[in-house]
C-alpha cells in the first residue's frame, strides 16, 4: 500500500484525537483573534532550569543571536524585494510558476502545486516538523527570557478551531511588562533567540541529511533531461511532416506540429524534430527556433534514467560516455532505462558525432539545474552534495521517506528563521526592528513611525504582487 493511504488514516485519527482533547480541555482554551490558545505549564520547569544553569553560555550566545538576527533580516528584505520585482516585471516567470506569491505550507503541497517539483510532503512530515520547529523556537525565547530575568507565565499551542483542530503554533507567554523594562540588547536577544535556534536546527539537520544520504543511497544510473538540439532559422525550414513549406512563421509552425509526439521538420537539408510543448516554452520568435537533432536517443524515445549499456552498469555521465565510446557509429546497442520502478530495454543504433564523424553519438542532453540569486545559491548549497545527473538508488525501503523528511526539516527550519525576522508587526522581526531604530535614534516616536511604515509598506507590496499575479494568471 502507498504511504499516502497510511498518512490519510493518521490524519483522520489525529483530527479525532485532538477534537476530543480540545473538547475535554475547553476550559483551558482562550480566544485571541482567530486563534484558540491552549495554555499549560508543560516545559516551564525545563526552560527555567536551562535558562539559569547555562547563564554564561547564554550571555555569549545572546550577542551571536542578535548579529544573526540582523543578518537574517537583511536577507529576507532582499529576497522579498526580489519576489516583488519578479511578480511585477517578469510575467513570463510568473506564468510558468502559476502559484500565488503568498501560500501557506500545508500537507500535500507537492500535489497542489505540481509546477514546482517538490518531494512528497505528507501530513506526517508536517506535524513532526511543525512540532520540532515551533517548540524549539518558542522554548528558545523562553530560555533566553529566563537568562535575562524575564518571567514565563505559561506555554501552550494555538489552534484554528473553525477550520480543523490541528495545532498551528506553539507559544511561550512572557511577562511583557518586565520584558519592556529590560535593556534593548536583552530584549533583542530574546526576540532573535527563536530564529537563532531554527538556523542551528537547519544546519544540524543538513549535516545529518548529507551523512544519511551517503549511507542510504548508491549511484545507480544517469539522469538526462533533454535531447541535443540546435538553433535553426525559420526562413531555412523547407518542410514540416513531409509537407513542403516556405517563409514559415512561428505561429504557423506551432499550428502544424502534432499535439502529442514529435513533428519532423527539414531545414538546410537536415532533419530535426520538435514538439508543440517544446516550441511553446521557447515563446514567439521571428528569426529562429530551437529544434531537436535527428539523433538516436530521440528516435528510440529514450527517457528517464539510463542504468545499463549492453548489460554493463553505468552510474555517472563519465561512465556512460566511456561505455558508449567503446562502440562505433552504426553499431546497435541495448540501452536499459529505469522508469517508474521497472527496467525497460531499448534497441538503439548509434549515430555519428556531429563534431567527429568517426565517434559514436547517442544524442542526450543535460540541463543546467543551478538557480541564481541569494535563495538559489542557498538551495544549490543545500543540494551540492548530490550530482543532479546521477540517479541514486535507495539501499532500503524507508531511505527515501527519511531523506525527504530531513530535506523538508532543513528547508522549513531555514525558511522560518528567515521569515520570522521580516520587520513586520506580526513577526519577531517587527519588534526587533523597532528596538534597533530606538537604539539608534533614542526616540520612541521615530521608532514607532519607522515600524509602522515598514509594516504598511509590506502589506501594500503584498497587495501589489497579488494584483499582478491575478492579472497574469487570468490573462
Amino acid at each position: 500500500m502507498d504511504f499516502m493511504a497510511y498518512d490519510l488514516v493518521f490524519l483522520a485519527i489525529f483530527l479525532v484525537f485532538t477534537s476530543l482533547f480540545l473538547f475535554r480541555k475547553r476550559k483551558n482554551l482562550k480566544k485571541e483573534g482567530l486563534l484558540f490558545l491552549y495554555k499549560t505549564s508543560v516545559g516551564v520547569k525545563i526552560i527555567n532550569k536551562i535558562g539559569k544553569k547555562y547563564n554564561k553560555l547564554l550571555n555569549v550566545l545572546s550577542y551571536i543571536s542578535i548579529i544573526l538576527g540582523f543578518f537574517l533580516m537583511a536577507t529576507i528584505i532582499y529576497l522579498f524585494g526580489k519576489i516583488v520585482w519578479i511578480y511585477v516585471f517578469n510575467p513570463l516567470i510568473v506564468q510558468q510558476i502559476k502559484i500565488p506569491p503568498i501560500m501557506p505550507l500545508i500537507p500535500y503541497i507537492d500535489k497542489i502545486v505540481p509546477n514546482i517539483k517538490l518531494p512528497p510532503f505528507y501530513f506526517t512530515y508536517w506535524i513532526v516538523i511543525l512540532a520540532i520547529v515551533a517548540i524549539s523556537h518558542e522554548f528558545s525565547h523562553g530560555i533566553f527570557a529566563i537568562n535575562k530575568k524575564v518571567k514565563i507565565k505559561s506555554t501552550g499551542f494555538g489552534f484554528f478551531p473553525f477550520f480543523c483542530p490541528i495545532f498551528l503554533a506553539a507559544f511561550v507567554e512572557l511577562d511583557e511588562k518586565k520584558m519592556e523594562k529590560k535593556k534593548i540588547s536583552s530584549q533583542m536577544a530574546i526576540l532573535s533567540a527563536g530564529t537563532f535556534v531554527n538556523l542551528l536546527i537547519a544546519i544540524l539537520s543538513l549535516g545529518i541529511m548529507v551523512l544519511f544520504f551517503s549511507l542510504a543511497f548508491t549511484p545507480s544510473g544517469v539522469i538526462f533531461d533533454t535531447y541535443t538540439y540546435s538553433a535553426i532559422g525559420l526562413s531555412a525550414i523547407t518542410s514540416v511532416n513531409n509537407l513542403s513549406v516556405s517563409n514559415v512563421s512561428y505561429n504557423q509552425l506551432l499550428s502544424w506540429t502534432n499535439v502529442s509526439g514529435f513533428s519532423r521538420i527539414k531545414a538546410n537539408n537536415t532533419d530535426f524534430l520538435v514538439t508543440e510543448n517544446f516550441l511553446q516554452k521557447q515563446g514567439e520568435s521571428k528569426v529562429y527556433i530551437l529544434a531537436y537533432d535527428d539523433a538516436p536517443a530521440i528516435n528510440a524515445n529514450l527517457s528517464s534514467v539510463i542504468i545499463k549499456v549492453n548489460g554493463v552498469d553505468v552510474n555517472s555521465r563519465e561512465s556512460l560516455g566511456k561505455e558508449i565510446a567503446k562502440y562505433s557509429p552504426e553499431d546497435k546497442i541495448t540501452v536499459t532505462t529505469f522508469i517508474e520502478d521497472y527496467n525497460k530495454d531499448y534497441e538503439v543504433v548509434l549515430g555519428k558525432n556531429p563534431s567527429d564523424s568517426t565517434k559514436p553519438y547517442l544524442g542526450i542532453g543535460f540541463l543546467d539545474r543551478k538557480s541564481s540569486g541569494v535563495l538559489g545559491t542557498v538551495t544549490n548549497w543545500f543540494t551540492s552534495f548530490k550530482d543532479a545527473t546521477i540517479y541514486y538508488k535507495p539501499n532500503f525501503a524507508a531511505a527515501e521517506f527519511i531523506y525527504n523528511l530531513l530535506w523538508w526539516l532543513v528547508m522549513i527550519s531555514f525558511s522560518v528563521a528567515l521569515m520570522n525576522m521580516l520587520p513586520v508587526g506580526i513577526f519577531d522581526g517587527g519588534r526587533f526592528f523597532f528596538l534597533a531604530v530606538l537604539a539608534l535614534t533614542k526616540s520612541e516616536k521615530k521608532a514607532k513611525a519607522a515600524y509602522k511604515f515598514l509594516t504598511y509598506l509590506f502589506l501594500f507590496l503584498v497587495f501589489v504582487i497579488m494584483i499582478f499575479w491575478s492579472i497574469i494568471l487570468f490573462k
